[in-house]
């Protein structure tokens, strides 16, 4: 087994592409917990080579690294990850050699027809704002397609649905951690949102949201322990539109991964998603109506009260009126479009459908459509 899986890194790694450091694990007997404690570590933190080499050498196992050796690193976390708890399966149908770097010759139809077909024994397939393909990939490597399912059953049945126009050389389907909200890890305070890990941590809106240009909404939230940026980017597309209604004292938890600070620009969750626990009330206040004739009057000026430019009613000492406005957001959790997800960000269609023990109460989730039209 060790010959034939260094034979095949070899054979299929470009090592003369930047970023290319495969490496491979191989591990007699039960996984040990410090191996699976290293997995969580490595899918929702930052670990290091050498960690990573010592659990090798404690435990026996063999490893073989090429170039920069990350491969490594993700080889025993691979390891570590046994999804004991929620999981999903991947059918992914290969290329023949000859076709890799050429465009993807597959029906678009079958693929929209095969999605609603399937319903949510699979997701991710194709995305309902734009209609853009998903189980394609863009890039010159082997794989035709990747179909992600509730079961191994699901994708086998969705896989023969697709119409392929190029030969397809092998498939084959993996048990993944894809869609489920792995690599999150829940922190107790804004003050704990380390740079480059994933979060999910409540606070209250402080301020207005703010459209950037490229048309990014930031927001801030704060606790009692400090405050954070919150990014929701162009291409999270409705989701943007969530952001930019929320208001000073709205309650939210958000999820995403904390972008480190830079010169110009501080420490900045990526919102991937959002869960508005409470709203606050949006008040307006308007000029008061004529006690008279009944229209809306004017203001005269700072300390000189309003006028009525039909009657011509003068009132000192009336005060503007307090109107509480509807907002259109309710309470629940907003999620982006799969266009735009990670692939192990839980997708809209995955809320109901877990396989852990143990399901966090995430209270309503908000359908697309009932957000991509909001006022």
């Amino acid at each position: 087994i060790k010959e034939c899986v260094i034979e095949t890194i070899e054979e299929n790694s470009d090592l003369s592409y930047k970023g290319t450091d495969p490496g491979a694990v191989f591990l007699k007997g039960d996984v040990p917990e410090e191996i699976k404690k290293f997995a969580i570590e490595a899918i929702q933190g930052i670990v290091k080579m050498r960690d990573a080499l010592r659990l090798i050498k404690k435990f026996k196992a063999e490893a073989i690294g090429y170039k920069m050796r990350r491969g490594i690193i993700g080889g025993l976390a691979a390891i570590g990850e046994t999804l004991a708890g929620d999981h999903t399966f991947e059918l992914i149908a290969y290329r023949r050699r000859e076709n890799w770097g050429t465009p993807r010759k597959i029906d678009v139809s079958s693929v929209i027809e095969m999605d609603k077909r399937m319903g949510n024994l699979t997701f991710n397939n194709v995305d309902p704002e734009t209609g853009r393909i998903l189980i394609t990939p863009r890039g010159p490597d082997p794989i035709l397609y990747g179909i992600r399912g509730e079961s191994p059953e699901a994708v086998r049945l969705a896989h023969g649905m697709i119409r392929s126009y190029e030969p397809i050389e092998r498939w084959i389907i993996f048990r993944t951690n894809h869609g489920t909200d792995a690599h999150l890890r829940r922190i107790l305070s804004v003050r704990d949102a380390k740079p480059y890990n994933p979060v999910i941590v409540q606070g209250r809106v402080i301020g207005n949201p703010a459209i950037i240009p490229g048309g990014h909404v930031i927001f801030q939230i704060q606790d009692e322990s400090s405050v954070i940026d919150c990014a929701v980017y162009e291409q999270s597309g409705n989701l943007r539109r969530v952001a930019s209604l929320l208001i000073e004292g709205d309650l939210v938890e958000v999820y995403g991964g904390v972008r480190p600070p830079s010169k110009r620009i501080p420490k900045t969750v990526n919102v991937e998603k959002i869960r508005i626990i409470s709203l606050a009330e949006k008040i307006v206040f308007q000029n008061p109506l004529c006690p008279v004739c009944g229209k809306r009057m004017k203001s005269i000026g700072r300390g000189k009260g309003f006028e009525c430019y039909k009657c011509g009613f003068h009132g000192i000492n009336v005060m503007k009126t307090a109107i509480k406005v509807e907002r259109p957001l309710k309470a629940g959790l907003y999620v982006a479009p799969p266009r735009s997800e990670r692939h192990l960000t839980k997708p809209l269609s995955r809320y109901g459908m877990e396989k852990s023990s143990v399901m966090q109460p995430f209270g309503n989730v908000i359908p697309y459509s009932s957000f991509s039209n909001l006022a």
